[in-house]
């Protein structure tokens, strides 16, 4: 059994750049020096090393869009949802019929849907499950629901906290966007969330947590994290970093780049609103955080990136739920 980034789990293919300074700003580097021919960050976790990939030549992508992350959505069009966070053997009711018509859809159960959580859809699960690479337990939670499409609407677990007064800070003395807040006012650390000084940081939510030492929440903040089925679970920690890095389509530069998941084709991190190369135009608006837009990697409002790039330095644990 394994928790696995997955068959669509594409990295975020970026191109390291060095540029002159290490601001977020909205505007080109005054000097950038390409580094070698560019990479998939595939250094083991706690290595500072960093490579780069980039598109083959003569690849198109459409340019309204940024390719943080190449990959396809799971997601498919269907006439149901799940009304339930979970099923397993036994459960019964129009949720499990729901998960089974889509598990017929797909090809990995056959007949018609019982309303029965039984054996054959534990093995109809688990068979998605391993195609998938996702973890096979052969039961229906988030990741194997939002592969076939019927996980319920998210919108209603986003916390949005009002907005800070101008020049607000954190505990930390780092000024406050307008989609952060700090210390006893911050949405409650979900649970089994580790303990230490770590990022945790909560998919269903969209939200992110720096946390100290005496486990005292420093700062809590919206971004907007992937549409598809790849920020894998678990206990990461930070091994790559890039002041300026450059979508693989070199169509955005992605400041602060702070990378904690390597994928076989590229990485997955913290950074900045993307930049358009082309106008120096911003991709998305703060208030547009909250929402799954990216490809893979977690967009956050620029005074935020300029937080995680000085907290979270090589071996900062990120634990993601």
């Amino acid at each position: 059994m394994k928790a696995g980034v997955g068959v669509v789990a594409f990295g975020c293919l970026v191109a390291a750049v060095v540029s002159g300074g290490s601001g977020s700003g909205a505007t080109t580097p005054d000097s950038t020096v390409a580094i070698d021919n560019s990479v998939v960050d595939i250094a083991p976790v706690g290595d500072e090393t960093t490579t780069t990939i980039v598109a083959p030549a003569g690849s198109s992508v459409a340019a309204t869009e940024i390719q943080d992350l190449a990959g396809d959505d799971p997601t498919t069009t269907t006439a149901c949802t799940m009304t339930v966070r979970s099923l397993g053997g036994g459960d019964t009711g129009e949720s499990v019929t729901c998960l089974q018509n889509a598990l017929i859809t797909a090809g990995f159960l056959t007949g018609t849907a019982t309303g029965i959580y039984d054996n054959g859809t534990i093995n109809a699960v688990q068979k998605l499950q391993t195609e998938r690479d996702l973890f096979v337990d052969g039961k229906t939670g988030r990741e194997t629901a939002l592969s076939l499409g019927v996980w319920p609407d998210e919108t209603s677990l986003v916390v949005r906290t009002p907005p800070p007064a101008p020049g607000s800070v954190d505990l930390l003395g780092y000024e406050l966007s307008s989609v952060a807040t700090s210390g006893p006012d911050a949405p409650p650390l979900p649970a089994n969330s580790g303990s230490g000084r770590r990022l945790v940081y909560d998919r269903n939510g969209q939200r992110i947590w720096a946390v100290g030492d005496d486990n005292l929440v420093i700062r809590s903040w919206l971004i907007s994290g992937s549409k598809y089925n790849n920020e894998a679970p678990g206990t990461h920690k930070v091994y790559s970093r890039s002041d300026v890095s450059t979508a693989w389509n070199g169509k955005a530069y992605l400041y602060k780049m702070v990378r904690w998941l390597k994928t076989d084709i590229g990485a997955i991190g913290f950074h900045a609103l993307p930049i358009n190369v082309e106008d120096n135009s911003p991709y998305q608006t703060d208030a547009e955080l909250g929402q799954r837009l990216s490809g893979g990697c977690q967009r956050q409002a620029n005074l935020d990136a300029d937080f995680t790039w000085d907290f979270a330095q090589i071996g900062t644990p990120v634990v993601v739920i």
